[in-house]
């Protein structure tokens, strides 16, 4: 090993003398050699002789290969070859290590898949494969290893879902951690978890769906579901009776969808170190209620559209190191923060006003990184460098008090001349605060000046294009120069000087963690523009074929068309050959999430206080929260008819008449008084011919007859009777509780929701297909003539379905049904 002899390493002596090396009377059985420099491939007939090892450490080193005979170890029982160069395939003789139960590949460069031999090794304890390259599935023979204690995958390329019954499969099961792969799932995964003692887990960067609400089960410690597609609302885990907030060490929600009101539990995390909900879709709200959780040492609330003040109550967590409050609507000053251990603090992007408490200024110097940019803030700064100023206080007044010399006052005038001498002082003193006043305004202003020209120049050299964007399933580039220097058009504030730097500013270069959604048309961002306009961005990805003349006139006219159950186009911009779209935020995201993705119905506590839902004199419905709602017939017809007045005034009440060509539940917003809007309406023709056939074929269960036989000669060209049997398709959607397709449909294979429904009707037997969650609401018989409406909009033959204004009509009748 090109090691020299010396006292710790005397190798004339015998073997079991040597340190590292460990023996049972006279047979190896334990050899470390970490961090001892070796490279290179291990060569035969060394370590593999050693047919007696049982614990061997390997880690730290430069080691590329193993010798050929290394997995006729069959005694070993604990393997660290950690932090090396191995990049073979692992070959399935690793289930010769039958006695293995410690095994640590960590940070190596291995690739292709875990092989399924993994299960033979029935002993196994702890696994450390992460910050590697293994591909393809988690194979279903790891769950045979029933005696894991910690599973480690974390940073490699794993694809798929997890091997069916994965946490019942470890009853003993303590930490998980798969993050930084490609694994897709939902929330139903993780509902064995709970009857198992997991406290640590992290799926961090995967693709899980649905709601958190099964990932809260005792006795978990540590929770990060970061830069996942969670959704529904956060409020469904206030709820979970079954969950201890007080084991709760480390909580990590960031970078989902998830929306709603933030935890009410927070004060029971008293043990809570680290807390990040940054970059959701939660509902405007004060502050949460902070004051109890003295041991936080991270807090981010980056992006939760917090409102009002920050509370004074921050100034008693005092091992606070990490604070971030940035891209939300916080107004009032700046209260006292503990900067005793505060390293990090950002604030920047709110309505902050008022100076800069001193005793945080003073600590400024000594920490990480700070930010106080865009806001109303005044502070003296003048221990700051200029550069300081351009990155951290951008937007802030830079006010610094005259002080008078103290020595003036020190000198004492000779006796006889002392009133002349005072009364010339004071004069001389008022006439020179007077001038330096003037002085000071007049240098304060051109400083100012100078530093807006400054800032400008600065970010003008920085905001140049072109520009690139990626997410999941698209890269996108804005064809831009000058970010500065292309206009974002806004139609209610035509003085409002917005250009494509706002938006970049607004959506945070357009990352990730304020990505909405990815529709038909393109990636939906979230973003505040200046004057705190609250827009959601979205990006027409796939170009146009019309000239920027004739874009901009089209969205101009889609502008001007106003309808309450219409989602507003707020404005526009047009960078390159992308032609991006600013429409109002919806609060309370669309009826896809909230029709299919949230546990509607389900209540955990007896008291369910101010979520649920009432009857009063606004059309029998209080604004309530969509969770309750949606588990009521009543709130169901509202967002039916409300889309139906949609399409009917598309279609009817606009000329040439507008046809929306993918009407589907993911169309449907609920806004911030949970009326519906219909969204995307017009986006199509905007693109010209080039997509027209993209758009024509529809999501999958929305597309109407004509369009999946090509054989019987209907021309493929939309029609408004196209979008009636979308809206068909949602009526059965709100009424029956199932997806249109990939759902479970009672008594039929291979179907589909608008054959299983049709069936019914036909057969007298509508009543069957009514969601259990509604069931008892409203009236049986108003829900089966909703059904039969349905049935109409989605008849094979176009001439048959019946005009949306129809619809409307026959929508409000049956609201009449049950008072007969």
């Amino acid at each position: 090993m090109g090691i020299a002899s010396s006292d710790g390493n005397n190798f004339s002596g015998p073997v079991c003398s040597w340190e590292g090396v460990s023996c049972d009377q006279e047979n190896v059985v334990g050899l470390v050699a970490s961090g001892l420099g070796l490279s290179g491939l291990i060569p035969d007939t060394t370590i593999g002789k050693l047919e007696y090892l049982e614990y061997l450490d390997l880690s730290n080193n430069n080691i590329t290969g193993l010798p050929s005979d290394f997995w006729s170890l069959g005694s070993l029982k604990s393997l660290n070859l950690s932090s090396n160069q191995l990049s073979q395939t692992l070959p399935s003789n690793i289930g010769n290590f039958g006695l293995l139960e410690t095994l640590d590949l960590s940070s190596n460069n291995f690739s292709g898949g875990i092989p399924d031999a993994f299960g033979s090794l029935l002993s196994l304890q702890v696994l450390k494969l992460n910050l590697n390259g293994f591909e393809s599935n988690i194979p279903s023979g790891i769950t045979n290893c029933r005696s894991l204690v910690s599973i480690d995958v974390s940073s490699n390329e794993l694809i798929g879902t997890l091997p069916t019954g994965f946490f019942a499969a470890f009853p003993k099961l303590k930490s998980l951690n798969i993050a930084g792969n490609g694994i897709q799932g939902r929330d139903l995964d993780f509902e064995g978890i709970g009857s198992i003692s997991v406290t640590y887990l992290n799926i961090s960067r995967n693709s899980f769906q649905g709601p958190v609400i099964s990932v809260f089960q005792e006795p978990l410690e540590v929770i990060d579901l970061s830069q996942n597609q969670f959704q529904g609302h956060i409020s469904q885990v206030n709820f979970s009776s079954s969950f201890n907030w007080s084991n709760l060490v480390y909580l990590d929600l960031s970078q989902n969808q998830l929306s709603g009101a933030l935890f009410s539990n927070l004060s029971e995390a008293q043990n809570l170190k680290h807390l990040n909900l940054a970059y959701n879709r939660f509902s405007a709200q004060p502050f949460p209620e902070i004051s109890m959780l003295f041991g936080l040492e991270y807090l981010n609330l980056s992006g939760t559209k917090l409102i009002g003040p920050i509370p004074s109550e921050i100034s008693e967590l005092t091992s606070l190191e990490t604070l971030d409050l940035s891209q939300n609507q916080l107004v009032s000053q700046i209260p006292l923060i503990s900067t005793k251990n505060l390293q990090i603090l950002d604030v920047s992007y709110n309505n902050l006003s008022g100076s800069i408490p001193i005793s945080l200024l003073g600590r400024l110097p000594l920490m990480e990184m700070f930010n106080f940019s865009y806001n109303n803030l005044t502070l003296c700064a003048s221990g700051f460098s200029p550069e300081t100023i351009q990155e951290a206080f951008i937007g802030s007044v830079n006010s610094c008090p005259i002080a008078a010399n103290p020595d003036l006052f020190r000198r004492k005038p000779h006796q006889d001349n002392g009133f002349k001498l005072a009364l010339a002082l004071t004069v001389s003193l008022v006439c020179l605060l007077v001038g330096l006043l003037f002085l000071a305004f007049g240098c304060r202003r051109k400083t100012r000046m100078w530093a807006v020209k400054q800032t400008s120049y600065k970010e003008e050299q920085i905001l140049s294009g072109p520009f690139s964007f990626q997410t999941d399933s698209t890269t996108w580039v804005a064809d831009v120069k000058l970010a500065t220097s292309v206009p974002v058009v806004i139609f209610e504030k035509p003085l409002l000087n917005c250009t494509f730097a706002d938006l970049l500013s607004a959506t945070s270069h357009f990352d990730r963690g304020t990505l909405l959604a990815e529709g038909r048309f393109g990636p939906v961002y979230r973003g505040f523009l200046p004057s705190g306009i609250h827009v959601a961005v979205k990006v027409l990805v796939h170009g146009s074929t019309m000239t920027d003349p004739e874009a901009a006139r089209e969205l101009e006219y889609l502008g001007r068309i106003k309808h309450p159950n219409l989602v507003p186009l707020t404005g526009y911009c047009l960078a390159g050959d992308q032609r991006i779209a600013l429409y109002d935020y919806m609060e309370n995201g669309n009826l896809q999430n909230l029709l299919h993705d949230l546990p509607l119905g389900v209540q955990t506590t007896e008291d369910w206080t101010s979520d649920t839902w009432e009857e009063e004199d606004n059309n029998g419905i209080q604004n309530v929260g969509s969770e309750g709602l949606l588990t009521t017939w009543r709130f169901r017809h509202k967002i039916a008819l409300g889309t139906a007045r949609a399409l009917a005034f598309l279609h009817h009440g606009c000329s040439p008449p507008i046809i929306h060509r993918d009407v589907k539940a993911s169309s449907v917003y609920l806004d911030c008084n949970l009326e519906p809007r219909l969204s995307d309406f017009g986006l199509a023709k905007i693109f010209g011919n080039g997509l027209e056939d993209e758009i024509t074929r529809g999501s999958p269960g929305y597309v109407p007859p004509e369009f999946l036989q090509p054989e019987n000669g209907s021309p493929k060209i939309p029609t408004p009777k196209s979008d009636v049997y979308g809206f068909g398709v949602i009526l059965f959607e709100l009424i029956t509780g199932k997806k249109p397709v990939e759902d479970d449909y009672p008594d039929e294979k291979e179907a589909n929701l608008v054959s299983w429904v049709r069936g019914l009707v036909r057969k007298n037997q509508g009543s069957r297909a009514i969601d259990p969650k509604i069931r008892g609401t409203g009236s049986d018989k108003q829900m089966e003539e909703a059904l039969k409406i349905g049935y109409l909009c989605t008849a094979d033959l176009p001439s048959k379905r019946p005009s949306m204004q129809q619809v409307v009509g026959i929508l409000k009748d049956i609201e009449s049904i049950s008072n007969q």
